[in-house]
């Protein structure tokens, strides 16, 4: 964990820094956002930044979009600052804590941050075979692809084959190659020098640099430009790269993984990806089976989920009926483990009576689901733990009360009968948004979509006159026992 400090705020910010390195975490301190953003851009990277609520929060995160720094924001601020709070939330803030530093508090942060990457919760003999494999060929230099369904957590057995690795204490960087676009991803690999193209404003290290020493990620390769694949061979060939716009070769010392949702061979008949890059990459390859091949892992990773759901939420974690359980063990997970954590997320949301039932389940062959959408209870959700506490709530989970809840209407047959999927998918994205008080991130998670699907979906509909549910100031919907 690489945590870089912004700001001071009277020296709350040193402390914070200080209880965060006795739990292991690598920690730089700068000044302000511009020092912030020259640290990232000279490849010392970060996993987490913690910014000092009085800095301009909104233009730090424009920057890292800009530049695609794809690094989490936590807002700090001395005591409960309700409104400064949620304007940085809104400006694209995780999370707001309150200082002076709780050292609880700030290992919890941590954990959060880093347990999406390097949890491995499993009970199934497949996965065991697999696991088994990894920790064979992790302490090697070799190349591994890691090839999977969408969803089967490809990224994660990535990072675990890092920890096992002769590297495990340098970095780990991680590169979506499917979410940047071609003219710019050769600037993401390989860095650029100051006006090498336009909006070059500064040099910037790319991830082979930032990962020298350490384990570089390429996820999704198959969906890399032909063009760029024949610099990204020589890269792997010579581990020697050339920054945009640069005159002088940098030797780069890094073990490189890939992963694949796609078959790299019939890619390769069909020239979408070169052969030679292929063999190269495919030293060792590790598939990662699909979540209906390993059912013994539904149940566990169920319970897991419901636990990290129900803390953030701050509820006690319901148990889940046999029946309930009973329809997680007979869907397809058409998107593996990524589709059961979302489903659970819904699911400690429109449990009764600390239960989950089937009603809350709500599986469906599509994303949406109709006529579970009728019965839909909508749970007022508090901010998660670290910002309850911020505004005064519960501090822990099991000090917390149960959020209160509001039951809507549940349509009979009679009124679904006549409307359309599309119909009845608006009202189900639109009482999301309004139950998450405007916030696309959340309303996303709820719903099982991607946040780019939801803003998609939002912008049809603000075109044709609907009105939007925007974010509003959280103080305002605070419930005064919060």
């Amino acid at each position: 964990m690489r945590l870089l400090i912004v700001g001071s705020l009277e020296g709350h910010m040193i402390t914070a820094g200080k209880i965060a390195f006795e739990k292991g975490a690598k920690v730089a301190t700068v000044d302000d956002v511009d020092q912030a953003m020259a640290s990232l851009r000279t490849g010392n990277g970060a996993d987490l930044l913690m910014v000092d609520i009085g800095l301009d929060i909104d233009k730090l995160c424009k920057h890292l979009d800009a530049e695609r720094f794809s690094v989490p924001v936590i807002a700090c601020g001395i005591g409960t600052q309700p409104s400064k709070a949620g304007d940085a939330i809104r400006s694209g803030a995780k999370e707001y804590i309150p200082l002076p530093p709780d050292a609880e508090l700030i290992a919890a942060v941590l954990a959060a941050v880093t347990e999406e990457t390097t949890s491995l919760i499993y009970k199934d003999p497949a996965t065991a075979a697999v696991l088994k494999l990894a920790e064979q060929i992790a302490p090697s230099d070799a190349s591994v692809l890691v090839t999977g369904e969408s969803g089967t957590g490809k990224e994660v057995m990535s990072r675990f084959l890092h920890s096992k690795s002769k590297r495990a204490k340098k970095n780990f960087i991680s590169v979506n190659c499917a979410a940047i676009p071609e003219n710019l991803l050769e600037s993401e690999l390989f860095g650029h020098e100051k006006g090498a193209f336009t909006g070059a404003i500064s040099r910037r290290i790319g991830k082979f640099e930032e990962a020298n020493g350490g384990t570089l990620l390429l996820d999704e390769i198959s969906e890399m430009h032909p063009r760029l694949q024949a610099k990204l061979l020589r890269a792997v060939q010579e581990r020697e790269i050339d920054r945009v716009g640069g005159n002088q070769p940098i030797k780069v010392d890094i073990r490189l993984l890939a992963t694949s949702n796609r078959d790299l061979e019939e890619e390769v008949k069909k020239g979408n990806f070169r052969e030679d890059l292929y063999f190269r990459l495919n030293v060792v390859t590790i598939e990662m089976p699909s979540l209906r091949d390993r059912p013994l892992d539904i149940q566990i990773l169920a319970d897991h989920f419901l636990g990290k759901y129900a803390e953030s939420n701050g509820v006690a974690k319901p148990a889940i009926t046999p029946e309930a359980m009973a329809q997680l063990m007979q869907h397809h997970w058409r998107g593996n483990v990524r589709e059961l954590e979302n489903t659970m997320h819904r699911a400690v949301l429109l449990s009764r009576d600390n239960l989950v039932g089937p009603e809350a389940i709500m599986l469906t062959g599509s994303s949406f689901a109709p006529a579970a959408a009728a019965q839909t209870v909508v749970t007022q959700a508090p901010p998660s733990t670290a910002a309850a506490q911020a505004y005064g709530g519960p501090q822990t989970p099991s000090q917390s009360t149960s959020p209160s809840v509001g039951a809507l209407e549940a349509p009979t047959d009679e009124k679904l009968v006549g409307r359309t999927v599309a119909d009845v998918e608006k009202d189900l994205i639109l009482n999301t948004l309004e139950h998450c008080l405007g916030n696309r991130t959340h309303a996303a998670n709820i719903l099982g979509i991607s946040i780019r699907t939801l803003r998609n979906k939002l912008k049809l509909y603000s075109e044709d006159g609907t009105e939007i549910t925007s974010p509003g100031n959280i103080s305002e919907h605070l419930s005064p026992s919060v």
